[in-house]
């Protein structure tokens, strides 16, 4: 054991000695290495990032959480659009024929929303979205108040203009004020805040983010905006995540007998629900991550086959030295030690410029896209740096390892 450690130290430092005599060669031999690392890492990061922004922004639909509407989320391109198009508009009324019907079915929500704008002296913010949403939506999705209270079933049915923002909409038009009581334009209606959500931190600009949402009641709505010729989402809260598909089968027999359909008719209404949509998206993942792996791979093998070249160019500068070390008592474990460290070394030299340069591209995407770079992508890439440097060096090292010393010392 002790005769293995002091091989690999005495190989670790005559490596450091050959890439200390050649820095420049080094550098330029891990050109390869330091675009697949630079691949690898920032594929991982984008990636990361948006998964974490669609998981947060799944989190929002719930996993208990059906939702009852004219067209399903994702239309395939074998899908007849014209039969979604012409389906009946789905009605308020549906909510309560569920509530009343479905035995593993909590509440029934119908809900509307539109992009608006919002107004409080001289700022305005746009591009939010309004929600309405009837007095019982707490009981379908968690919503966590930082200030104030949701509205009541009172003031949903008298259509009370009142309204609760989200948390980045608070902060933008009340920046130093209290914002409970006071009265906002929201899209021309004068409205009076109740309350503040807390803030999500899935992003003010993600669609899904109740930071850049405003709820105001469901008559409120129809009063302010209308809801002729509009179908509504009817947001249905289920017993347990593990009945789910019980619900759903007895969601589709209400529906069916609520809309009279007979027992040869298509739906014509849709249940989408979170499972289903990532079940969609997930081959468009797949697909992403294949190429990124593609393109990585082949940046490594690139870098690798430059690595060997340069450790077979090392190995015959060396040959005599190679020659010496063996005429001492060298064995051919530890030349094969050596020259694999060295390329070990010369790979990790890549993969440590590889690294710092993502680290700094991240920050870059950062600005366009939520992107991270987690502790494991880094060892990830060492990892990667360590089985590059074996793969393409044992090759040169063999060669060094079975030199004959008596011809090696003949070598100029």
């Amino acid at each position: 054991m002790s005769l293995l450690l002091f091989e690999l130290w005495e190989g670790l430092m005559a490596a450091l000695r050959a890439i200390a005599a050649h820095k420049l060669r080094a550098v330029l031999t891990t050109l390869g290495i330091i675009i697949g690392i630079v691949a690898v890492t920032l594929m991982a990061t984008v990636i990361n990032g948006i998964e974490r922004d669609f998981n947060e922004s799944l989190s929002e639909l719930g996993t208990d959480v059906l939702y009852v509407e004219k067209w399903p989320w994702i239309v395939g391109p074998g899908s007849r659009w014209w039969e979604y198009i012409n389906r009946p508009d789905i009605t308020p009324e549906l909510a309560d024929v569920i509530e009343e019907r479905a035995r593993y079915v909590v509440a029934a929500v119908p809900v509307l929303d539109r992009m608006g704008t919002a107004r409080y002296g001289g700022t305005t913010v746009s591009s939010l979205t309004i929600v309405g949403a009837e007095a019982d939506y707490p009981r379908v999705h968690a919503v966590d108040l930082a200030l104030g209270r949701f509205y009541t079933e009172v003031e949903e049915r008298s259509a009370r203009a009142v309204c609760v923002l989200g948390a980045e909409v608070a902060s933008r038009l009340f920046p130093v004020e209290q914002p409970l009581g006071k009265f906002i334009r929201l899209s021309g209606h004068r409205c009076q805040v109740i309350g503040v959500l807390q803030r999500k931190g899935s992003g003010p600009d993600s669609p899904a983010s109740t930071d850049t949402q405003v709820f105001i009641p469901f008559r409120t709505y129809a009063r302010f905006f209308g809801i002729r010729n509009r179908s509504v989402s009817i947001h249905v809260k289920v017993v347990d995540p593990e009945l789910m598909a019980l619900a759903k089968d007895e969601l589709t027999g209400v529906l069916r007998v609520a809309r009279r359909l007979d027992a040869l008719e298509k739906n014509d209404f849709e249940i989408n629900e979170q499972q289903a949509l990532r079940e969609q998206l997930a081959p468009v993942k797949t697909a992403i991550y294949g190429v990124g792996l593609f393109l990585t791979g082949l940046s490594l093998l690139v870098g690798g086959v430059g690595v060997m070249n340069i450790m077979f160019v090392s190995v015959k500068e060396r040959t005599r030295e190679i020659g010496i070390r063996k005429a001492v008592g060298a064995t051919r474990r530890a030349i094969l030690v050596q020259f694999l460290i060295e390329a070990i070394l010369v790979c990790m030299i890549g993969g440590v410029i590889g690294v710092l340069l993502a680290m700094a591209l991240t920050g870059v995407v950062n600005l366009f896209i939520d992107a991270f770079l987690p502790a494991t992508t880094v060892a990830l890439a060492f990892l990667i740096c360590v089985l590059t440097g074996i793969t393409f060096g044992l090759a040169p090292a063999w060669t060094a390892a079975r030199a004959q010393p008596i011809e090696a010392l003949r070598y100029e």
